[in-house]
């Protein structure tokens, strides 16, 4: 299995990457079935028990600590405000625009939560940064409708999926230290389903009278954007390096944004596109650019 996944590491990888902007689309269909927390809680459900079966392979480096805790918690609670503020935004505004918005601020985001707890910067991150808050104020559009377009109820969700998702990425790269990947995902999954759970008012016949349209859009939310493409990439980074995976999900916006067109009939605006480039811009400057020079 792993020599197979190492030689084809390259197509799983552009799988995962369509799995994951498909799932924006997605998400909004799902919204017409379920309130926002059943579906947190399916989707997290569906996905530890995707990753049940690769955990009982490597069982081995399932070990469970109580200090493990201190970080599976917190990380939970992030991916259920991450998943919520995903529902919510995919509801009650656009997904395409959602995805460019929040998967290409996202790193912009990251580097400025780590900044502030480093305080290590230079003048390439700098312009890096500048750049990317200009490409995601031409996203939301502010120039023609002003900086009250951000706080609008169908733009504020996905300004938090960003935020969210920066400071997520700092707690899982900071526990990640301490504990094997796949066992702090899964426990990480399983949790946030539990939480979830306390807070969901799904029943037994709800789930008895769901449609084909359903699956579908679900399969593609929880086993194959989470189970399949959060493994992954997860897996990947481990045999082509971090450097290289993070390169992948480049990709990401333009496929939600050609995904929501097609399945959703969502305009494609122009200043989406540009400010998604902006953006892609900004994270080349502070991740690869800065990097060349040193």
């Amino acid at each position: 299995m792993d020599i197979f996944f190492r030689k084809n590491v390259h197509y799983f990888m552009i799988l995962a990457m369509i799995s994951w902007g498909i799932a924006w689309p997605n998400a909004k269909i799902l919204n017409s079935y379920f309130d926002f927390y059943d579906l947190v809680f399916l989707r997290f459900a569906f996905g530890a028990l995707c990753l049940l079966p690769l955990i009982l392979y490597r069982l081995k480096d399932f070990k469970i600590k109580a200090n493990f805790f201190m970080h599976i918690i917190p990380t939970s609670l992030l991916f259920l405000g991450y998943n919520l503020s995903f529902f919510m935004g995919t509801n009650y505004g656009d997904a395409g625009k959602g995805a460019v918005f929040a998967t290409t601020t996202n790193p912009i985001i990251t580097y400025l939560i780590i900044f502030l707890i480093t305080r290590k910067t230079n003048k390439t991150d700098i312009i890096g940064i500048i750049i990317g808050c200009l490409g995601g104020i031409v996203i939301m559009d502010v120039l023609n409708q002003g900086f009250i377009n951000i706080i609008r109820l169908e733009n504020v969700f996905f300004l938090i999926c960003s935020v969210i998702w920066g400071m997520m990425t700092v707690f899982t790269s900071y526990a990640q230290k301490n504990i094997a990947p796949f066992p702090f995902v899964f426990l990480c999954y399983f949790t946030t389903a539990f939480f979830s759970w306390s807070l969901s008012t799904i029943s037994v016949e709800e789930l008895q009278n769901l449609d084909f349209i359903f699956y579908i859009n679900f399969l593609m939310v929880s086993v194959a954007s989470m189970g399949f493409g959060t493994t992954v990439y997860i897996y990947a980074t481990k045999v082509i390096g971090p450097f290289k995976s993070s390169a992948y999900i480049f990709s990401v916006p333009f496929v939600a944004l050609i995904s929501a067109n097609l399945i959703l009939d969502e305009f494609i605006q122009i200043s989406t596109i540009l400010g998604g480039l902006l953006c892609l811009l900004s994270v080349y400057i502070i991740n690869i650019y800065n990097k060349k020079l040193k």
